[in-house]
């Protein structure tokens, strides 16, 4: 019990260490792990084109051309979007002030003891978009390591081609390691690629939606959209607030309700019947454990953390899955439980009557 006892200690202590290890290469630890996760979602189009003949090396060039392209025209227009909207701060500001002053006549109608003041001091027009605007700020300098992310991409998918070679020559017992790897990596390369794809459509949908109400800067909003989608849950609210904030300032309340009608129809066909059908069961994760890990990553990371939170979690779930020792744990993680094999419940049966 005593040795126990040390060995949980001992494994708490490594955890602290390692968190505080993680949090203090903060600037080193966020543009490896986007770079992992681009890594990830690439692999299975480098590994399409490989195994049609394509020489390896051209492989990743092409890919890196694409990303590059990619990556550097979303971060031209996200930046140009994020400045165009911090310029025009105020006037949605001075705009917010008088919707929030046109309430006061109904809050009398209905006998609310609300006053201007008392409005102001809740809902204060400046600190609303401050908030907005601090958000997209860390956006725009994530966007700004797209290059160092870019070349860290670069030398995982070239390492990519020779790592079975490798664990081979390293290993003794090589075949059964990379049968492990080749079964983790692929469960984390369907996770990744289908919710990347379910959440650029989503961004998509999003974009076009506000672009037909004539809603300010739609891409950036359909953005947001993309990257929240990756929260289950409360992702979709947080994508929401600003955009409809935002119209209800600039359009009016009617075409604010309308916005966020939008916003419920696309996450409802995306999130609740196009996900699960292609994700399929044993994808899922608690909605306590989402909510945990969204205060855990993103006290270590900031905004990157809050992305990458739900990817980062399923994929240590996927990890734990692949040992019979450790498989309770992301029983525990998950968001339906298996139900028990027949094997398991005679044992349990024969265990009671005895």
């Amino acid at each position: 019990m005593e040795n126990k006892g040390v060995f949980w200690l001992v494994g708490l202590a490594s955890v602290i260490v390692i968190v505080a290890g993680l949090k203090a290469a903060e600037a080193i630890t966020i543009p490896i792990m986007l770079a992992l996760f681009i890594a990830i979602i690439s692999t299975p189009f480098l590994r399409m084109m490989t195994t049609r003949g394509v020489p390896s090396y051209l492989a990743v060039v092409i890919v890196l051309f694409v990303l590059i392209v990619f990556g550097g025209l979303l971060a031209m227009v996200v930046s140009h979007s994020i400045d165009s909207f911090i310029s025009q701060m105020p006037h949605y500001q001075m705009r917010l002030q008088i919707m929030l002053n046109s309430l006061l006549p109904l809050f009398e109608t209905l006998n609310l003891p609300v006053t201007r003041e008392m409005l102001m001091e809740h809902v204060n027009p400046s600190n609303v978009m401050g908030t907005i605007g601090r958000a997209l700020s860390a956006v725009g300098s994530v966007l700004t390591n797209v290059f160092l992310v870019v070349f860290i991409v670069i030398f995982i998918l070239m390492e990519e081609a020779t790592f079975p070679r490798k664990i081979r020559a390293a290993m003794p017992d090589a075949q059964f390691t990379l049968d492990t790897t080749s079964g983790f990596m692929a469960r984390v390369n369907k996770y990744l690629l289908i919710k990347t794809i379910i959440s650029f459509v989503t961004g998509a949908l999003v974009t076009t939606w506000l672009y037909f109400m004539g809603v300010d800067f739609p891409i950036l909003w359909g953005l947001v959209a993309m990257l929240m989608n990756f929260i289950p849950n409360v992702g979709s609210l947080i994508a929401a607030l600003p955009a409809v904030l935002l119209a209800m300032v600039q359009l009016g309340f009617g075409d604010a309700a309308l916005v966020a009608l939008g916003y419920l129809a696309i996450n409802v066909v995306m999130g609740n019947l196009l996900e699960p059908k292609f994700m399929g069961k044993g994808l899922g994760l608690s909605p306590l454990v989402v909510f945990l890990s969204l205060l855990v990553w993103g006290w270590l990371f900031g905004p990157v953390g809050m992305f990458l939170s739900i990817p980062l979690t399923m994929i240590v779930k996927i990890a734990l899955e692949q040992y019979e020792t450790t498989r309770w744990i992301a029983i525990m993680l998950s968001n339906d439980a298996p139900e028990p094999k027949p094997s398991e419940i005679e044992t349990a049966a024969q265990q009671k009557s005895h």
